[in-house]
């Protein structure tokens, strides 16, 4: 026991932490890129594509349309899942983390944009360019993280991670009052969502872009490219090295027992994303605005809670902290199930709010805690790959829930809050400690 907290109280020490602005630059990736979750996978675009694009299918056969779109982000998360892990270790190979964040960005941006061009009936499109836009986003999720143990101390990364997620969380509130500005400007004047939403996706496009480029102006590539002779094929390095990843899972039994236990309860999270506008709209009937505004008030409640969680993962653990938060996702659940009334909706809002910044913060931290440093690429690209396989298996659930009861979401909802109460019982499992001192053994080949 001893030699453990030794181990763990050394922690500190492996890295200096980066200076304000680096660590801010770093934190402004997650301002920026969140206007894209927020409206195109979790609010507008989302009610847009059930409401509007796929409308003429679903009055033929309810669910359809949600079928469709979780089957659509399902296509680009496993697309992701596939890559993921090979770009991480490509990027670890090359020191190419940041220029990989780069392209993954500019592909987004132009692809959130170009969905502005799929009107009501053109299913194909629509679904195409949200697949590219997701793919594009979800790569860059595991480039910007795979930054933190490079830029943080171990005893640090819990509120560092957290700054991320809460300044990210008013990222999507700027961008959601800007979309929110327009559409209330262009319903005085008689436009319908046909005509405002394909706006709303170039501000949030163009919201991106801007916010970005604190991140590539001063956030450093600090790896170094492997001095072995050249590869023939960076792929089956990539394969290579993902092998040899899975392959250290008795030295880092506990990073990878939280990988288990962060896929399924993600897959929870995953759905809410996803679906909550489309349960908002299609089960409470709240209009475009009302949607809006109840996702800025989640979003407020997830900045703060991902602020307030990272000091309490750094005070109590990690493990505590995330079984506390796992908590309030199940009573989030079981209130959007039982209640009828658009109050008590508002009122599940704040705590799904609450509960999500605190495990997107969390779960990104501890990883980071639980990763050797010289490795935060590839094992990131795992994180990377446990967080798309969540975002198939808890969307396309729901969505087959949803159409196979005739698009009855109560039910597919109940499949939601299983992923929750799975997660928590996992999550018991893991021990921090040890996760943490595991880390800093040198690792066997």
């Amino acid at each position: 026991m001893r030699t453990t907290q030794k181990k763990v109280s050394q922690e500190s020490k492996e890295i200096t932490q980066a200076p304000a602005r680096e660590l801010w630059s770093w934190a402004f990736y997650d301002f920026a890129n969140s206007g894209y979750t927020t409206v195109v996978l979790t609010t507008i675009y989302s009610a847009f594509f059930v409401g509007v694009i796929a409308a003429d299918v679903d009055s033929d056969a309810p669910g359809t349309a949600t079928l469709l779109w979780t089957m659509a982000i399902a296509a680009a998360n496993l697309i992701v899942l596939i890559s993921g892990p090979i770009l991480g270790a490509i990027a670890d190979q090359r020191a190419c983390k940041k220029t990989l964040l780069m392209v993954s960005s500019v592909v987004c941006v132009i692809a959130t944009a170009l969905l502005a061009t799929a009107g009501p009936g053109q299913i194909p499109l629509a679904m195409a360019l949200l697949v590219l836009s997701a793919i594009a986003f979800a790569s860059g999720e595991n480039f910007i993280a795979s930054f933190l143990p490079e830029i943080a101390p171990s005893g640090k990364m819990g509120r560092i991670s957290g700054y991320g997620w809460s300044l990210g969380y008013f990222g999507g509130l700027l961008t959601l009052a800007s979309c929110l500005a327009y559409i209330t400007w262009a319903s005085e004047r008689g436009d319908t969502a046909a005509d405002y939403v394909p706006v709303t996706l170039v501000i949030t496009a163009a919201i991106f872009a801007a916010a970005a480029i604190p991140t590539f102006l001063w956030l450093r590539e600090r790896a170094r490219p492997s001095t072995g002779p050249k590869p023939r094929s960076y792929i089956l390095v990539g394969l290579g090295r993902v092998k040899t990843t899975l392959s250290h899972a008795r030295q880092l039994p506990d990073l990878f027992r939280f990988l288990i236990c962060l896929t399924i309860y993600q897959s929870g999270v995953a759905t809410v994303i996803v679906i909550a506008a489309i349960y908002a709209q299609e089960v409470m009937g709240f209009s475009s605005q009302e949607l809006i505004i109840l996702i800025m008030v989640v979003n407020f409640a997830a900045a703060i809670g991902a602020f307030l969680f990272g000091f309490a993962q750094d005070r109590f653990g990690s493990i505590p902290s995330l079984a506390a938060a796992l908590l309030v996702w199940i009573a989030a659940g079981l209130l959007s199930f039982a209640t009828t009334t658009a109050d008590g909706f508002w009122a599940a809002g704040l705590l799904i709010g609450a509960a999500m910044g605190a495990t997107q913060a969390g779960g990104r931290a501890l990883i980071g805690r639980f990763t050797p440093l010289e490795r935060s690429g590839e094992f990131f690209g795992l994180w990377g790959l446990a967080a798309r396989a969540a975002a198939i298996i808890g969307p396309l659930s729901y969505g087959i829930i949803n159409r196979l009861s005739d698009g009855d979401h109560r039910i597919a909802l109940l499949s939601t809050l299983t992923f929750f109460v799975v997660g928590l019982i996992l999550l018991l499992r893991v021990n921090e400690a040890d996760g943490v001192a595991a880390r800093l053994q040198p690792l066997q080949h």
